[in-house]
């Protein structure tokens, strides 16, 4: 049955996706076909599930307009039988009778007028409506309609036989199911054609459904019969929202359990915000659809007050948010809980990283939806890339926000991707994986997976993407992620293994007086030059010059004079006496001290420090604390270099060698 369902799904993305090459192709260039064909596929399924109750909803219609009831979409939607409805007098075969352009053009403008609200953002996300002019132009959006109508496609739910007995099936039914199916296939091979601009919000599927087995399958056992939601906070297409609601129907039903799952999502960009939620009508989940906010997460969080059992997401990586960051009141000023909390000391814990990147956000953005009063907590899987691991100095906002992950034993595990495995980036990327209810042997714990070599070459590049996780390979990571194995690939880390403190470590700054060298003309005013002259006289000659304390409290000049003075009068001397209190600004040193160091700061500073500057001391309020991860560190294999022994062979074959080529030419001479 799934092999026929297959063929089926086949046959219907292939006769729409000839439609763009038989009516698009003198018109549009091939990378906008997706303009037309994606929602003209949606509006032809909206109207084929509309089309029995037709009727029912404009003597409804008739009805309310008799009554003057303004508000009628709750009422022609139940009319309808559906999340969604038509009001026009149009069914879209009704229109491909009209002879004029013009008049195609009015009836059909007033046929996409007549869906409900629902329907009409998908359109005007779409800007579906600016495609009508131009194919009233080309004079061929009658033939996209007719060839959407063909009656060699079947786009209904409902059941097409060759007569009216009904014994012999000419097409079968679409189900919501089939129809998702074949929709996501319509974007899958669009965004293939599209490589540049593919991984703008269309993840490879292969790494969804690692991501999606990494949130639910090691707690499979656990689901029950309950309701449980899925949300992914920068949701594209909505590709991932669906991998995970089908992998948890998947578990549930084979452990028998009965689930109900709601997805909940946002997305920026207007025309894949479109996709998603047309998706969405499409499979018939059209109250999942209503939970699709538009706009930014950042800056416009839709789902402020929400909580979920499993949220995955790949956020954009190396993407500006200075845009949000002037809408928050400046990064500055941001006074967001998702992106600041407190330390038990009270002190702030800033986690806003710079502006040019703004991954780490969404990864905060989830954490403060995890839910923190269910047996299961909330479980999380975001793909970044390596930026989020290691960039930013202690102290700051990419740091701050590892240091909160980790200290508050959050992060479970991250793997290593291999590269290419995105359309549109060659670089390395990451997998976070995180919950709040961590099963015991994991807690203060963090798995890191090295599964940059576990990749299949593909027959074909897809954009920058050169290969994939085959089943085999995401069955193979996850063994190595429920083991929680140690091997090469896998390494079980504590989590202060990956902290630690950043120390200023000074010098004392040290100065030789020379008192009979001038001062430069315009360094002091008139007055403050016959001062310091003679507070130089009247210094004892017994005032020793490597010492600028004892030099300075001699004069009994003021500070300020003391401060214009000091830089034409002495000279750095490391044999000089130190000075109270300053340090030596070109001596200053920052020490990376890990957290595991045995005796902390002070040990490391006696051990690794003072033998080479016995003076050095620590500026203990610029201490701050970091939390960085490298894979580099933990998995790197340097290259075996050869034996001397075989390089002198190879140099002594290769001076016989020319030996040889020597004597054959100075013979034929």
């Amino acid at each position: 049955m799934k092999l026929m369902d297959n063929q089926v799904h086949n046959a219907i993305v292939s006769f729409i996706w000839g439609i763009a090459d038989d009516c698009l192709r003198d018109v549009y260039v091939r990378g906008k076909y997706r303009d037309v064909i994606l929602p003209m596929t949606v509006i032809r399924r909206l109207d084929a599930m509309l089309e029995d109750t037709k009727p029912a909803v404009l003597d409804m219609k008739k009805k309310m307009d008799a009554a003057g009831i303004t508000n009628q979409w709750p009422a022609l939607c139940n009319a309808a039988g559906q999340a969604f409805c038509n009001a026009s007098p149009f069914l879209l075969k009704d229109l491909t009778s009209r002879a004029k352009k013009q008049t195609l053009k009015v009836d059909f403008e007033a046929y996409l007028d007549g869906f409900s609200p629902n329907v009409q953002e998908i359109l005007e996300k779409f800007k579906f409506r600016n495609q009508i002019d131009t194919m009233i132009d080309a004079d061929i959006l009658g033939s996209v309609i007719e060839k959407f109508i063909s009656p060699t496609i079947n786009l209904s739910p409902k059941t097409i036989y060759t007569d009216d007995s009904k014994q012999t099936v000419k097409l079968p039914a679409l189900d919501n199911h089939g129809m998702g199916t074949v929709f996501e296939e319509l974007i899958r091979k669009f965004n293939e054609e599209n490589n540049e601009e593919a991984g703008e919000h269309w993840t490879p599927r292969d790494v969804v459904d690692l991501m999606a087995d990494l949130v639910i399958m090691p707690i499979a056992d656990k689901i029950m019969d309950a309701t449980y939601s899925c949300y992914d906070g920068a949701c594209g297409t909505g590709g991932m929202l669906t991998v995970a609601q089908e992998r948890l129907m998947n578990v549930a039903k084979k452990r028998g359990k009965e689930v109900s799952i709601h997805l909940f999502g946002q997305e920026l960009q207007p025309e894949t915000y479109a996709i998603c939620k047309a998706d969405m009508l499409l499979k018939g989940d059209g109250d999942q659809a209503e939970h699709i906010s538009y706009g930014s997460t950042l800056s416009a969080d839709g789902n402020a007050t929400r909580q979920f059992d499993f949220m995955l997401a790949n956020p954009p990586y190396g993407k500006s948010w200075k845009t949000d960051a002037e809408k928050m009141g400046g990064k500055k000023d941001i006074l967001d809980s998702r992106f600041n909390a407190y330390l038990d000391d009270g002190t702030q814990l800033q986690m806003i990283p710079r502006t040019s990147d703004g991954q780490l956000m969404f990864l905060l953005n989830n954490v403060a939806k995890m839910k923190k009063d269910t047996p299961l907590g909330s479980r999380i899987a975001e793909v970044h890339n390596g930026s989020s691991i290691f960039t930013g100095d202690a102290g700051s906002g990419e740091s701050n926000a590892r240091r909160y992950l980790i200290e508050n034993d959050l992060v479970e595990a991250i793997i290593a991707l291999p590269e290419n495995m995105f359309y549109n980036t060659g670089i390395g990327t990451f997998i976070w994986v995180l919950s709040n209810s961590k099963e015991e042997r994991r807690k203060g714990k963090i798995q890191l997976i090295d599964a940059t070599a576990m990749k299949s070459p593909l027959r074909k590049n897809m954009g920058k993407k050169n290969c994939e996780l085959t089943p085999e390979l995401r069955k193979e990571i996850m063994r190595i992620f429920l083991e929680m194995e140690q091997s090469e690939v896998s390494l079980i880390f504590n989590n202060e293994d990956f902290g630690h403190w950043a120390v200023t470590v000074e010098r004392p700054l040290r100065l030789r007086v020379y008192p009979e060298r001038k001062i430069p003309a315009g360094i002091l005013k008139e007055v403050e030059m016959e001062t310091y002259t003679a507070a130089i006289k009247a210094v004892p000659s017994t005032i020793a010059l490597d010492d600028w304390n004892a030099f300075a409290k001699a004069t009994k000049l003021k500070s300020a004079l003391l401060k214009k003075i000091r830089p034409y009068i002495t000279e750095k001397d490391a044999t000089a006496k130190s000075i109270d209190g300053e340090p030596d600004v070109e001596l200053r040193d920052t020490e990376i001290v890990p957290f595991t160091y045995e005796g902390g700061i002070e040990k490391f500073i006696e051990n690794e420090v003072r033998p080479f500057a016995p003076d050095a001391y620590i500026d203990n309020k610029k201490t701050q604390i970091g939390y960085e991860i490298s894979f580099t560190k933990y998995f790197y294999k340097p290259t075996e270099l050869r034996s001397m022994k075989a390089i002198v062979a190879d140099l002594e074959s290769l001076e016989a060698e020319t030996d040889g080529m020597l004597r054959d030419i100075l013979g034929g001479l």
